[in-house]
């Protein structure tokens, strides 16, 4: 039942993120980097559930962009320390916004009390430990 709105609202935002040049995967980036400044790519990695050396392309590609910048971690030599850019910021709020107003145009489709319920157990859902979720019927 999920599949084929998650898919479509996926293919929403391809759009977006190529007018703002961004991939689906420099978004999410930016925006871990935005929830949690100063991250280490380890951490970063974690954070958005995807392989440290995953991510080291759309991190070259953010910092090539002017999207994100790394500094050495002074606590630990080996590690870089990773941030958004003002102009990462930027992109990542017009980005967002843009997803918002589509989402909302779909749930105005809901009435009130179906949206609220829906919205509440999307909620209850996304906030279960990724175990939960992966662990199968």
């Amino acid at each position: 039942m999920l599949q084929p709105l998650v898919r479509a609202l996926i293919e929403a935002e391809l759009p977006v993120l190529a007018r703002h040049g961004v991939t689906m995967w420099g978004y999410v980036v930016l925006t871990a980097l935005h929830d949690a400044p100063q991250s280490t790519q380890a951490a970063l990695a974690e954070k958005v559930g995807a392989d440290k050396a995953r991510i080291i392309g759309t991190l070259d590609a953010a910092e090539a962009a002017g999207l994100a910048a790394g500094q050495p971690d002074p606590a630990d030599r080996r590690a870089r320390l990773l941030s958004i850019t003002p102009a990462g910021g930027a992109v990542r709020r017009s980005v967002q916004g843009e997803i918002q107003r589509n989402e909302e145009r779909l749930l105005a489709a809901l009435p009130p009390a179906e949206r609220g319920a829906f919205l509440r157990a999307a909620g209850l859902l996304s906030s279960l430990p990724a175990a939960e979720l992966l662990a199968g019927p």
